[in-house]
């Protein structure tokens, strides 16, 4: 049975009910396409029913920091940001006591891109709680001091704790270099390129792109997302920087690694991946030539469609 089969199998079995759309890519071709309809929601809105097509724009949630990586790649290469072991928050000059603080001098850029800061920060209570780290920054008047004023409890780098104010702060970092607003600078440089004329960047309340979480894409332009990180950044991208940023650095389980804003498994099937809530997902697998973009509703739910998805792409 074939990948398109298999797909159809699950999609008819009913195990996959809250899959909103679905992009398979073999060497470069498109071998399943397949959208739907259902309940969804924009990050700032409340839930609506949508019938999907290749041109509704879906969030991607979490896959924000994945593509906030690539621009930092592409802002890197043009001296526009600093060098992953830069001094983190010596590059907010505007908050004097944080970075005359001797117990976060040790904080590097590099820390933020492997969330490995050693900040107080939690985002394991839902995304509708304010006790959810990445929804207080949201709500906080200055994200950027919110971030960098959490309470040291660890050094950095020695453990991985997920958290979208590193996101933020690299957010951050390239709208200052750019001299532009994220979604700007991520259009000219990384989407238009591509091809992607229809991306949309959710922003907070403060008018800032939501880097950890806002960005909106098509399925079909989350595919071509894939296979820029499979074909090495398609001269888009720095190719060293692709396969930094695509580097196992941190262990988060068993062979489950993080990189630079990118999961990796290094077992004996490797593959990269980009994940959001509610089922968004980007998986890259090298060795196949393979890339898989699934779009689904399961907000702060198990995501059992992308998986059932996924499992009957990778046959597992």
């Amino acid at each position: 049975m074939g990948t398109a089969e298999r797909v159809d199998a699950v999609l008819r079995s009913g195990t996959a009910p809250g899959l909103h759309a679905v992009v398979v890519m073999r060497g470069g071709e498109v071998v399943v396409e397949h959208y739907g309809e259902g309940v969804d929601q924009r990050i700032t809105e409340e839930p609506r029913h949508v019938v999907f097509d290749r041109d509704t724009p879906h969030d991607v949630r979490s896959i924000t920091k994945s593509v906030v990586a690539l621009l930092y790649g592409v802002a890197l290469s043009d001296g526009l940001v600093p060098s992953p072991e830069a001094g983190l928050v010596q590059q907010f000059p505007e908050y004097p006591d944080l970075v005359a603080d001797p117990g976060r001098a040790h904080l590097t850029v590099e820390h933020a891109l492997t969330m490995t800061l050693g900040l107080d920060w939690n985002e394991d209570v839902p995304y509708t709680s304010d006790a959810n780290s990445e929804l207080a920054m949201e709500l906080a008047p200055d994200r950027y001091r919110f971030v960098l004023e959490r309470p040291v409890i660890e050094e950095a780098g020695t453990r991985w704790r997920y958290c979208g104010g590193a996101s933020a702060l690299l957010g951050g970092l390239i709208e200052r270099g750019a001299g532009e607003p994220l979604p700007e600078y991520a259009a000219k440089v990384l989407f238009e390129p591509l091809g992607i004329t229809g991306a949309e960047w959710t922003k907070g309340t403060d008018g800032v792109a939501m880097a950890a979480a806002g960005l909106r894409l098509r399925p079909l332009d989350l595919a071509a997302l894939g296979r820029l990180v499979l074909g090495d950044g398609l001269g888009i991208v720095p190719v060293r920087w692709v396969r930094e940023m695509t580097r196992p650095r941190v262990v988060i389980d068993g062979p489950f690694r993080y990189g630079y804003q990118w999961y990796v498994n290094t077992g004996d099937r490797p593959w990269v991946e980009a994940i959001g809530n509610g089922g968004q997902r980007l998986l890259v697998v090298p060795d196949e030539e393979l890339v898989v973009a699934v779009t689904a509703g399961e907000y702060n739910e198990q995501q059992v469609s992308a998986t059932a998805v996924l499992d009957a792409v990778l046959d597992r």
